[in-house]
């Protein structure tokens, strides 16, 4: 067989093929067995038929036809593999040529065209120079961190007073469209200024006593109205108000290791210096990627886009989001979607150049990391990556992030001060801290969707290394 590689577009090619009938007989001889099974000839059993009365019976031109059919996937995978391209799309095949049905030699022709990988130069990309936002942590973000330990141990109490931010209630609330009720709901638990339920609602029930009510004008997130201009009254039924725990020596005792307040507010000093590192961390490698993006040219095949944008659409439609479906909306999503492309390809080939590998407990921890984020266990989510085929997704998405860590690691990263940040902890790997700092707990969801959703990820640097 041969192949050859004509070049349409940097993201587009042809493939074109040509398929001697000596390599044709075996598709041949199987396509025999296809049709002998399919049709009946008296005094043969089925699938018994002899190849000079399937001639007769329905013509050696169906035959070969059935070979092609059958034989075409086979013959366009070895000429990717032959030619080493990596296609991103379903080919587009035309045959051109194929020999005489009634000959017994020839030739088979055809072309594909496909979407490829963008083949990239990569720019020196050591000793890349980024300026990050100082850090220093104070007094203020030990209280800070302090007030929140103590928040996790306070007690809600009753007040007799107007509601004010940060206070929680109990509320009943009814929507209602041109007058009719459409949706109601009673005894809901809200912490105003969460921003958690429906716009408005913060603004309304602020000043608020209990038995006392407002209505306001929103827009609906759920139900069959989701989308739709309504009218809400709010009902606050309580008013309850947190409160914290004296900060002394005995509350370092019962909310941690230390017996003295000063033991747990240094350690928290401890903690918040940590926490200013990895903000360092992130921005520098957000900005890292930045200035690989800016200094690598990568063609984005058009199809990555429709493909990306029907399924993120279809999704939407599906949950009943279909409003969403804008110029505005779509163009985020295109720029999106290009963006986290030229990523894969960048790092991908970062990853080529720097010969960097997986090892099975990268693998073991980045799922771990990955499940927990979305409050599964890691054994489940690993069997459901499993069954899915998703691996290889995820060895890929653990071989960005090492190789933009490695990029990270020669980067010359100063703060807004002049002064050189040292990331070599943050970088070093099995920095599972630093991921751990940085990734926000998702909430529970369906298990598979989750696997679903966590591997293909648009952001291949998301969890540090």
């Amino acid at each position: 067989m041969k192949s050859a590689v004509e070049n349409l577009t940097p993201t587009r090619v042809k493939l074109n093929v040509e398929v001697p009938f000596e390599e044709l007989k075996p598709s041949i001889e199987e396509a025999y067995k296809t049709v002998a099974s399919q049709i009946q000839v008296p005094g043969f059993r089925k699938g018994k038929v002899p190849a000079k009365l399937i001639d007769q019976r329905v013509g050696r031109g169906y035959v070969l036809e059935t070979a092609i059919n059958e034989g075409l996937n086979g013959w366009y995978q070895e000429a990717v593999q032959e030619t080493g391209i990596r296609p991103l799309s379903r080919p587009e095949v035309e045959i051109t040529e194929v020999p005489d049905p009634t000959a017994t030699d020839g030739e088979l022709k055809f072309h594909a065209e496909v979407d490829i990988r963008p083949e990239i130069e990569l720019p020196d990309y050591a000793g890349i120079k980024v300026e990050v936002a100082a850090a220093e942590s104070s007094e203020a973000d030990v209280d800070k961190a302090l007030d929140e330990l103590r928040g996790r141990f306070g007690t809600l109490k009753s007040v007799d007073r107007p509601a004010a931010d940060g206070d929680f209630l109990t509320i009943d609330i009814t929507a209602s469209i041109d007058g009719a009720e459409v949706d109601s709901a009673a005894g809901l638990s809200y912490q105003v200024g969460a921003g958690t339920m429906l716009e408005g609602l913060d603004e309304a029930v602020t000043g608020l006593s209990a038995d006392e009510d407002a209505i306001f004008e929103t827009t609906l997130v759920g139900g069959d109205h989701a989308g739709e201009a309504a009218q809400v009254k709010v009902v606050v039924k309580s008013v309850k108000e947190r409160e914290l725990p004296e900060a002394d020596d005995d509350f370092a005792q019962l909310a941690s290791e230390f017996d003295t307040l000063t033991e747990l507010r240094a350690d928290l000093a401890k903690q918040a210096a940590d926490s200013k590192v990895v903000e360092q961390g992130v921005e520098a490698r957000d900005k890292v990627l930045d200035k690989l993006v800016e200094l690598v040219e990568v063609p984005v095949p058009a199809s990555v886009v429709d493909e990306q944008l029907e399924q993120h659409f279809k999704a939407e439609n599906s949950h009943g989001e279909g409003e969403h479906d804008t110029e505005e909306h779509r163009a985020e999503v295109k720029a999106n979607t290009e963006r986290a492309f030229q990523n894969e390809i960048i790092l991908d080939a970062i990853a080529d150049k720097e010969e960097v590998g997986v090892s099975q407990n990268e693998l073991i921890d980045y799922i771990v990391t990955t499940a927990s984020q979305y409050g599964m266990d890691p054994n489940q989510f690993a069997q459901i990556i499993d069954q899915s085929g998703q691996v290889p997704m995820m060895v890929s998405e653990v071989r960005r992030r090492k190789a933009l860590a490695v990029v990270l690691g020669q980067a010359e990263v100063t703060d807004s001060e002049g002064n050189k940040v040292d990331l070599s902890d943050f970088v070093r790997p099995g920095g599972e801290e630093a991921a751990a700092a940085e990734a926000e707990e998702a909430p529970a969801v369906d298990s598979e969707a989750a696997a679903e959703e966590a591997a293909p990820s648009d952001d291949p640097a998301a969890v540090k290394f």
